[in-house]
């Protein structure tokens, strides 16, 4: 991974092999980035999608492979239990140009990834809803 600051903004390519979310997830770590935005494009060629299922509390994924384009990622970058957190969509086109998407689990870079993370001041941390089934933002203290 390289990556370049611009004020608050920060610019990654990740490297063919790398994995996002833990390539992310490290970045935030050592640059100690607790709350953030991330946007993003890429390539990959294995890749785990979820969706969550609320009215039973399921989540189910789908794991993908091929080449698939990453037209779209974005998502947010929180604490839960004092580590980074990180909540990811994305938008993935197959070879036929059919669209997939859904909660992003993990997808290792076949080609490159452009990333783009905008670091927020303060911390969001999360907690587990129980009536939900997910883990929300704390936003009351």
């Amino acid at each position: 991974m390289q990556y370049m600051k611009y004020d608050d903004i920060y610019l990654l390519s990740l490297d063919r092999g790398e994995e996002v979310i833990q390539s992310i997830k490290d970045f935030c770590r050592k640059q100690k980035i607790t709350l953030g935005l991330i946007h993003g494009i890429g390539a990959s060629n294995q890749i785990s999608v979820g969706l969550f299922e609320t009215a039973a509390m399921q989540y189910h994924t789908m794991e993908l492979t091929g080449d698939h384009e990453i037209t779209n990622l974005s998502g947010n970058i929180s604490t839960k239990d004092g580590n980074v957190y990180l909540h990811i969509h994305a938008t993935l086109v197959d070879a036929k140009f059919k669209a997939t998407g859904g909660h992003l689990n993990s997808a290792v870079i076949s080609g490159a990834c452009e990333l783009f993370i905008q670091a927020l001041d303060g911390e969001g941390n999360r907690i587990y809803d129980s009536e939900l089934g997910l883990n929300v933002f704390q936003l009351n203290k």
